[in-house]
């Protein structure tokens, strides 16, 4: 028995479990609340995706004549193909059945429908593919003619990461979600509720808690919080997540609350610990109305209302405790390569322990963001120490050493404490973040990251037009995205693009400009990954707040239920979806080497015009001279070893100087250096001090005022050509 139950509702991810009940958890441990969590999203695919299940499937849609299609025509006629290899298919994406990817990489074991028609064209993507990721994505493949199957013959509604999306997507008033509860439950449905009903059952909880972070949750938690309230009267409900936190700030229709007691808006930490003790200890508590509350909804005197009583102040980061995976079924999550794209290998491929470096975002001012709203506008970044702690504490629970941290915008002084305490604990680990392509991602940093086991990037590139990125307050030039992106991409950590079209007062010749600074980017090799997106209008960022600074006009609806996206009219009355296919084609084609040579227009089946940008423009921004100076304040950082040393004499011109030969190993390289003795022994004691796993870091001044107790001008030391090999052998100056 626990007093709550948290509930990630299908469906989020199949690789591995959204955060969000996790970070729960881990803070209501440090608050000795008991608390079971459970992803009803993976245990539902798993009860779906399995031989025994699919046999009731396909017998079900022949029952009901549901097969319209070819397509279906070809799973159901081939049904025992598919059923046969299912159950060891899912095991091999479970991690449990390697030996199976060479069955799988051949032709015929696998059955075949409208998914694998693409393969006629992909000879070039598997050519850059491992065996074991080539059977994951074949793999797939086969899963997703199942998935077809569902859509068509069992349930329209269903997606692997989404359920009924479309009924939580802009869905201003409640009436369609409403009348859509009121049918009778599907099969998917039906396997939810059984999995919940068994849940409850065993734990026996006092307020059951749905976390809801996109809209595909959405239909699935008031599923399963209408089963709770028929059956189970006295648990009481909360819905929270991202979703409320972002469409629902509004809500009026006290209809929903036939389905959940509260709905809680932003951080769930201290509204959850009131909920508890206003639901669980009956004893210390009056009236549930009488109780204190943290922006907190509820239905009192027959009417939606907005609470937010309490005294008590938010909890810091360094107070919400480590957070917990136990009661998840680690072991079980399925990792599938959905299409061949690297970056999104990485959302979908393998099992991530999520962490955040920072609450909110330390830039906070890009208009198309909702910055005004507490998740993003309150920035509180983590102790580099006790962040690596929390990693710690997260590989002994789960055995996994790979990290996500889930940030808005990575900071990057906060990048460069984390990868310095990670050095200096010699883990072993592997992450990758969200950051913005700022100038501080130096070279050096880079360096850094990748030695502490950072892997890959993604940011906003968003509009590649200076005077869209300056509307946008993005902070950031093309010139120096391309410089940055550069420099992870010679450090070997993969960068991938969030690009956008349709920003209000974008012309014509800016998206087509934009889409040559992408291939320009692309084909010089420093970005490996992209994705473009429609620009949407949202409610609570700076161009909803004041659309008309930006020329647009919005086409306001009344809000009963849902409000985030809102529809608008551009000045420039262009119509943006036009350019969709076109530039996600090329970008597709751009990422696997293909179609530099062609002329933009070739992507389009429109007329537009020629670009304006010079085919080098890209390669002149990275071939720009930098100044050779550092500051005074730039920390110095040694991530090698030690050098093997040779000492000797040279006599020139009756002169005799005694040397250092300094011989430098890496894991694949070598380098030789000679130095006077005197310097060289005295960069021999410095090396060793600069090491990470000393804890001490020194600045460039204290290492120049040290070295000019001893020697005159250490600029010119340190600017010598030995010196700078040295920069390229792993010191660092960050």
């Amino acid at each position: 028995m626990k007093d709550l139950l948290l509930i990630t509702p299908p469906f989020t991810q199949l690789n591995t479990p959204y955060p969000a009940t996790a970070y729960l958890k881990g803070f209501l441990n440090t608050k000795g609340i008991s608390a079971f969590q459970m992803d009803l999203g993976i245990e539902v695919i798993l009860e779906l995706f399995s031989k025994k299940t699919f046999e009731k499937l396909f017998d079900l849609a022949i029952e009901n004549d549901a097969i319209v299609t070819e397509n279906c025509q070809r799973i159901y006629t081939l049904k025992d193909d598919y059923l046969q290899p299912l159950d060891a298919v899912i095991k091999f994406l479970q991690g449990k059945n390697q030996t199976l990817a060479r069955q799988i990489c051949t032709t015929n074991f696998l059955p075949q429908a409208s998914r694998f028609e693409q393969l006629e064209d992909m000879d070039w993507a598997f050519g850059e593919m491992g065996m074991q990721d080539k059977a994951k994505h074949l793999a797939t493949l086969y899963l997703e003619d199942l998935s077809d199957f569902i859509i068509e013959c069992i349930d329209s509604n269903f997606g692997f990461s989404r359920y009924a999306e479309r009924l939580g997507q802009s869905a201003n008033a409640f009436d369609e979600l409403y009348d859509s509860l009121q049918k009778q439950t599907t099969f998917i449905d039906d396997i939810t509720l059984l999995l919940l009903e068994d849940k409850l059952k065993t734990i026996q909880p006092k307020l059951v808690c749905f976390s809801v972070p996109f809209p595909g949750n959405l239909y699935s938690a008031f599923r399963c919080s209408q089963f709770i309230k028929a059956n189970y009267p006295e648990i009481k409900i909360a819905i929270g997540g991202g979703f409320p936190n972002t469409e629902l700030r509004q809500v009026t229709d006290k209809r929903v609350f036939d389905f959940f007691d509260f709905i809680t808006l932003d951080d769930g930490e201290l509204p959850i610990e009131l909920l508890h003790k206003a639901v669980c200890n009956t004893e210390e508590s009056k009236e549930l109305l009488e109780n204190e509350f943290k922006r907190t909804f509820v239905l009192e005197n027959g009417s939606v209302t907005y609470k937010n009583n309490t005294t008590k102040p938010e909890y810091k980061q360094l107070e919400i405790g480590t957070p917990d995976y136990s009661n998840l079924l680690l072991e079980d999550y399925i990792s599938v390569i959905e299409i061949v794209n690297p970056m999104h290998s990485l959302w979908s491929d393998g099992r991530w322990n999520k962490l955040t470096m920072a609450h909110g975002c330390y830039w906070g001012k890009c208009t198309f963001c909702d910055i005004s709203l507490d998740y993003i506008k309150i920035y509180e970044p983590i102790a580099a120490a006790l962040l690596v702690d929390r990693m710690e504490q997260l590989i002994e629970q789960t055995g996994e050493n790979g990290f996500h941290f889930v940030d808005e915008a990575a900071p990057p002084a906060l990048m460069k404490a984390l990868a310095l305490e990670i050095i200096k604990r010699k883990l072993t680990v592997t992450w990758w973040t969200n950051i913005r392509f700022e100038k501080n991602f130096t070279q050096d940093l880079c360096y850094l990251l990748k030695a502490s086991g950072c892997i890959a990037v993604s940011g906003g590139l968003e509009v590649a037009s200076d005077r869209l990125l300056k509307l946008i307050d993005k902070g950031v030039t093309v010139a120096q995205v391309a410089q940055v992106t550069r420099n992870f991409t010679q450090a070997n950590i993969m960068v991938h693009s969030y690009l956008m079209y349709g920003y209000p007062t974008q012309t014509i010749q800016e998206t087509v400009d934009s889409l040559e600074f992408v291939k320009q980017l692309f084909e010089l090799g420093i970005i490996q990954s992209g994705f473009w997106h429609q620009f949407a209008l949202t409610t609570h960022s700076p161009i909803g707040l004041n659309p008309s600074e930006y020329g647009i006009t919005p086409n306001y609806k009344s809000i009963s239920f849902a409000n985030n996206d809102i529809d608008f009219t551009d000045s420039t009355g262009i119509d943006h979806s036009q350019f969709s296919f076109g530039l996600k084609k090329s970008l597709f084609n751009f990422m696997h080497g293909i179609g530099f040579d062609m002329d933009l227009q070739e992507w389009f089946d429109f007329e537009i015009p020629q670009t304006t940008i010079t085919p080098y423009y890209i390669e002149d921004c990275l071939n720009t001279e930098t100044t050779l100076s550092t500051k005074s304040t730039a920390k110095i950082v040694w991530l090698g070893h030690l050098p093997l040393v040779e000492e000797r004499k040279k006599t020139k011109k009756g002169f005799t100087n005694e040397l250092l030969d300094l011989t430098f190993h890496d894991k694949t390289d070598r380098l030789q250096i000679t130095l006077n003795k005197p310097e060289g022994e005295w960069l021999l004691e410095t090396l060793e001090t600069l090491k990470p796993v000393n804890g001490k870091v020194l600045s460039f001044s204290a290492l120049k005022k040290d070295f000019e107790t001893q020697f005159e001008d250490f600029e010119l030391f340190w600017f010598s050509k030995s010196m700078q090999k040295l920069r390229d052998f792993g010191l660092l100056v960050l």
